[in-house]
Parts: C-alpha cells; structure tokens; sequence
C-alpha cells in the first residue's frame, strides 16, 4: 500500500496551489486523500522570493493575499504615445510569492503533510509511484503515492522550432516624494533600446504613492548579465523621470518562450505541472493564470476520483497563434516594439488581455490580428502551417 494518495514534488506557484486545493478536494470527497508537499530546503534548489503578475475578474481565491492591484492600465508605444485604459472586465493583481507559501503553508497541516527533502529521482509503477530522497542530513528517504505530481522547472529542452527566453530584473523602488499613482500601472513601456531579435520594454507598478517594482524585461535568445540589467534599469528610470531613486530589493529570473510541445503525463502515475506541465503561455511568459487552471482541473479530477491528468490550459489554436508570432520575433520579420504597440493602441485592453489569456473568441481574435504587421504574420504563418504538413509527410507520418 502506497503511504500517500499524493505527492505534490515543489514548493513553487503550481505546487503551492495544488496542495492548497487538497482542502478543497477532501471536502468534496468525504473520504480524505492522503498528500505530501515535498519541498527542498532553503538554498540554491528553491526558487528566490518573486512576484507573480497576473490579470483575472474581481473576486479571485488569492485577494486576500494581494500586494497589489490595478484597474488602470498604459502602454507607452515605441514613439512616446501612451494609451491608457481600464481594464475592464479585468483587474491587473500582484503576489508575493512568500506571502503565498506562508498562508498554503499554514493552512495545510489539516490535509497536507509537508516534507523537506531534495528529490533525487521519481519512479513509475502499476500501483503507485516512488520518490528517492534525500533528507538534510543526508540519510536516504523514499515515499510512495498512487499519483505523483512534479511542479519543478523542466530540466531538459524537448524538441522545438523556437527557443526565446523572457528574461528580466526588476527593481523595488523608494522615492523621497509621492511619485506614483497606486492605482494606475505602466504595463509596457517600449521606448527602450530594442534588441536585434525580439523586444525589450519597461514597465512600472506603483505599490504605494512612494514605492514600485520598476522593472526591465527582454523577449531573445540569450539572458543578460546583472551588470547589464543594472545599465537597463538605471536608463529606463532616468527616461521615466526616476533618476536617484532608492533601490530596497531588486528580483531577476528567465522563462522559456518557446513552441515546443510540454507533456502533462510521464508515466502511469506520473505527471508534470506548472512551467514543465506547459502551464506558460509561449507568447508571455506569464504562467500563474495556467498554473490555476491546471490544479483546479486537477483537483476536480481526485474529487471525482477520476485518472487525475493534468491538461494544458491553452487553447490548441492559441499555441498555434504563439508558435508564429514567437517565430515572427525571431526571425526579425516582425519588430516587436511595432508589433505590440500596434497591438495595444489598435484594439481595447480588456480584448487583448482577454485573448492573452486564452479567455477571447475566434472572431475577436481575427479581427486583432488584422491590426498586426499582416504581411509579415502572414509569411510566417504560411510557413509554419507548411512546416506541419512537411513533418506530417516525412517517414514518421507515413500511413
């Protein structure tokens, strides 16, 4: 017999959700699951402290935990002209990635035990799965659950056409005097040197009228160094009228943006969520909004004691709609500073968060696409759409 109905492997957005939702899960059972959060400890294997931003309807499960909110948005366009907006029927939410692990951890003793251990392998099995570990002082562990569910970041590359990286460093500000609208955020400010291939922007989210997280992102092949990331940031806050303020903190991280296919089920008892599971979405790089959905799917699945599988929380046709613009992006077809510019000045903000999400339909999205570089989005879909049939002729899709 397995020790647990479930092992939840990471400490990270889609592990601390999904052992959030176990409560949930046992309610609707009756009969509790047996679960395991299994984090590493403190240290270079887990994640630093880090923001997740994300846009949802009012009256999400984590507004307690807000450290921010917005209801009015801008995008400042390569040539200075800014467009603001509300974002109705969203709202723009920030969390602290500590405060959420805090409050999951704190009220999971009732359904979810927690463990401290480095995992050091996974193996499948017809009745249940098996967890190597190993604990901090050393000595060997092993646990065993019918179904396991692995949140940490994919450790290999699977094949793809495109391979870009969303990385960036933010900056916590503190200004002297009131500065900032606590209500209103810069969400893209393309005003900044722009890469060869790729784009690059700032952006500007007020917390109180003194303080923000003022930050410098970059969609390419390569990340910076933090010296480099420092130069970006020191430039975009004098352009912003920043100059000289006080640094408190400062974050910095890299998410794959790529076309490649990510695989929700690895073994009969094994599956990957989160970043790994393709909770990102490609064109973004935001991956909290997919985390949710994927854990309530999740969870919805082991209340009704179905196979839990966890699905990708794309749309196919919006991967498809990521895959050509990422490829657009990289080949330098399309400059990104014009192709989000006219992206957002061209169409309302809610319509464009709408289909960022996944949450907007067909015909909204053709007509949005209208407003895109047509000519080069068009070549690059051609060829995409020809890249398909090719594979689908070669001697792997043979009838």
């Amino acid at each position: 017999m397995a020790d647990y109905d479930v092992a939840i492997i990471g400490g990270g957005a889609a592990g601390l959700t999904l052992a959030h939702l176990m409560g949930r899960v046992n309610e609707r059972r009756g009969v509790p699951l047996d679960a395991v959060l299994v984090e590493a400890p403190p240290g270079p294997h887990t994640p630093p402290p880090r923001t997740w931003c994300f846009w949802e309807r009012d009256g999400g499960p984590w507004d307690a935990l807000l450290a921010a909110r917005w209801e009015n948005l801008a995008v400042v366009g390569a040539d200075g002209t800014t467009r603001t907006s509300r974002a109705d029927p969203y709202v723009y939410k920030m969390l602290r990635s500590t405060d959420v692990a805090e409050h999951v951890r704190a009220h999971a003793d009732g359904h979810v035990d927690q463990r401290t251990l480095f995992v050091r392998g996974l193996a499948d099995g017809p009745d249940h799965a098996t967890v190597s570990a190993e604990a901090p002082d050393g000595s060997p562990e092993a646990l065993t659950a019918r179904w396991v569910f692995d949140s940490r970041p994919p450790r290999r590359h699977l094949p793809a056409r495109t391979r870009l990286l969303q990385h960036f460093r933010g900056w916590f500000v503190r200004t002297r005097d009131d500065a900032f609208d606590p209500g209103a955020a810069v969400l893209m400010d393309l005003r900044t040197p722009q890469p060869r291939h790729g784009v690059s922007f700032g952006y500007v989210l007020p917390l109180t009228r003194r303080t923000a997280l003022v930050e410098y992102t970059e969609f390419g092949r390569t990340a910076l160094t933090t010296p480099e990331y420092e130069r970006a940031l020191a430039h975009y806050c004098d352009l912003v009228g920043l100059g000289g303020v006080e640094v408190t903190a400062a974050e910095q991280g890299v998410i794959p943006m790529t076309d490649a296919r990510m695989p929700t089920r690895v073994g009969r008892r094994l599956f990957q969520v989160g970043a790994a599971g393709g909770a990102t979405r490609p064109s973004t790089g935001y991956t909290f909004s997919g985390v949710g959905r994927q854990a309530r799917a999740v969870a919805a699945a082991l209340a009704a004691d179905r196979v839990p599988v966890p699905p990708v929380p794309h749309r196919r046709r919006h991967l498809a709609m990521d895959a050509v613009m990422l490829r657009a992006l990289d080949t330098g077809r399309v400059q990104g500073a014009e192709f989000f510019t006219r992206l957002f000045t061209r169409n309302g903000f809610g319509d464009v968060l709408a289909f960022l999400d996944g949450d907007s339909p067909l015909h909204r999205e053709l007509a949005m696409g209208l407003t895109t570089p047509v000519g080069a989005m068009s070549l690059t879909t051609a060829e995409h759409l020809w890249h398909i049939l090719r594979g689908r002729s070669g001697p792997a899709g043979t009838r």
